[in-house]
């Protein structure tokens, strides 16, 4: 694979309404909900300089098309020479809202508005007054389009060539740019074909992109991970013709760094379910099954372009889960590297086996914080659906990690972790067992397995990424079809609270 680059849409700052650019997007904010005075909606900040172009008539111009403001509402007007751009997008911004609330509502409407103006050469938004860091983000990642395995392009719906966003200095626009870069390598990774990203191609990009980030980079191929003791991921791995790997990749801070976050993501790069076989419908989906990993191994190279004040460990198992005469089975006993035993119940319950490896191992370098992502559970999806992920762990870590999922616009919500179900993982002849045999508490049960692997001690978070991750549906706000990119910004967001609160 090669390693990206920038996204293909541009971003810069500077620009005013009259500059020389295809098209201009303004923002409109629809009543608030105790208008009952027959107020309609208004004009967002940033948009002046468009109304005056147009005598102070463009909202009248505006509603009579029928624009309400409604949250991701598009109309689109050609100009008739009021501004040099032959054309006008107004975006619907919803009700006004303060917060984070309103930095998603810019995010959303600004990948509306970059989802219509495909195939237009270069826009300006003045989105940016509203929110810079939103407006960019959701610009670029509105626009992204995955086209590596086809054979031709459709220019019409290639993403717009260069974004122009008033308001906005260089750094936040810099910035932000690169916090959507990020989020671009976790869709491109997770969108890649299964049969193109297997395990050794998956951890040769990773080095690539960590090497080129300037990170410390480590991989043990199937032969290290057996000697090593990686019961785990050499298990799951084995049944296929592509053998396992575990990729390390670290940013060390710089000289400011005081405080160290491992951070480790599931890399199954396809699901078959191994021996206990999944039902065809929905399997082509299990391409996805590495969106955890591929969330780690972006955020840690997020964090160096940063240069984040915090020493960041990812810690990556990667393997394909495969039915075949090597394939482990029911009924095997695993042993986990740091050796605790593990009977296999069910060989579709095998990215806790693989994570439980790298926990461990992330561990060892003593961190701060350990924080876990992966499409862990199908019944995260049945408890929280598929755009709200759960979130488990420590107390006080959960809830950091979940507050932050919510303000990053990646919805999050904190789940127990009741003492009395480790009991239904009691195993009859290991140390404990992968799965229970009762059908209810999936998604918790997953987090209990997950714990007997973490040291006492030491603050962790798990999220369950099942259904965020990946998006089956149409497009919507930023969220495009296929891989989202979640939770890149939560793990961010994270980060620079450690860097700059501990």
């Amino acid at each position: 694979m090669d390693v990206p680059t920038l996204p293909q849409t541009a971003a810069h700052s500077g620009a005013e309404p009259e500059a020389v650019v295809d098209a201009v997007v303004v923002g409109l904010h629809a009543p608030a909900a105790d208008a009952a005075d027959g107020t309609g909606p208004a004009l967002a900040a940033g948009a002046a300089g468009v109304d005056a172009a147009f005598s102070g008539d463009l909202l009248e111009l505006l509603t009579t098309v029928g624009a309400t403001g409604k949250a991701e509402q598009v109309v689109s007007l050609p100009t008739r020479g009021a501004l040099s751009a032959p054309r006008l997008v107004a975006v619907g911004l919803g009700r006004p809202a303060e917060g984070p609330k309103a930095s998603e509502a810019v995010r959303r409407a600004a990948g509306a508005a970059a989802r219509t103006l495909a195939g237009t050469g270069s826009v300006l938004s003045t989105l940016s007054a509203v929110d810079a860091e939103a407006a960019v983000v959701g610009a670029v990642l509105g626009g992204y389009r995955f086209d590596r395995h086809r054979t031709s392009t459709d220019a019409a719906a290639a993403p717009v060539g260069s974004w122009s966003f008033t308001g906005a200095d260089d750094a936040a626009v810099r910035r932000a740019t690169l916090v959507a870069e990020a989020v671009v390598t976790a869709r491109d990774l997770v969108n890649t074909a299964p049969n193109v990203l297997v395990p050794e191609t998956f951890a040769a990009h990773a080095v690539a992109l960590g090497e080129r980030a300037g990170l410390v980079t480590e991989v043990l191929d199937d032969a290290g991970l057996r000697e090593n003791g990686y019961g785990g991921v050499t298990g799951v791995g084995k049944g296929s013709a592509n053998p396992p790997r575990l990729v390390r990749l670290t940013w060390n801070g710089g000289p400011a760094a005081s405080k160290r976050v491992a951070l480790v993501g599931k890399g199954i790069t396809f699901d078959t379910g191994g021996i206990s076989l999944k039902p065809n419908a929905g399997m082509a989906d299990m391409t996805s099954d590495m969106g955890g990993a591929a969330a780690v191994v972006a955020t840690v190279v997020l964090a160096a372009k940063l240069e984040l004040p915090v020493t960041v460990t990812a810690t990556v198992p990667m393997a394909e889960n495969m039915p075949s005469s090597t394939a482990y089975k029911p009924g095997d006993v695993l042993t986990m590297f740091g050796g605790t035993t593990v009977e296999v119940l069910n060989t579709d319950a095998e990215g806790r086996l693989i994570l439980a490896d790298a926990i461990v191992r992330a561990a060892q370098d003593d961190p701060d914080y350990l924080v876990e992502t992966s499409t862990l559970t199908g019944a995260q999806l049945v408890a929280l659906g598929m755009r709200t992920a759960g979130v488990m762990g420590s107390d006080e870590l959960r809830d950091r990690v979940a507050a932050h999922g919510t303000a990053a616009g990646e919805d999050a919500w904190a789940m127990p972790l009741p003492e009395y179900l480790r009991g239904e993982l009691d195993s009859r002849v290991a140390d404990i067992s992968n799965v229970s045999g009762q059908r209810f508490a999936g998604m918790l049960l997953a987090g209990v397995f997950l714990k007997e692997f973490v040291p006492a001690g030491l603050p962790w978070a798990h999220i369950d990424i099942a259904g965020p991750s990946f998006n089956t549906g149409g497009p919507r706000g930023y969220t495009t079809k296929g891989g989202t990119g979640v939770p890149v910004r939560t793990l961010l967001a994270f980060l620079e609270d450690v860097a700059a609160n501990g």
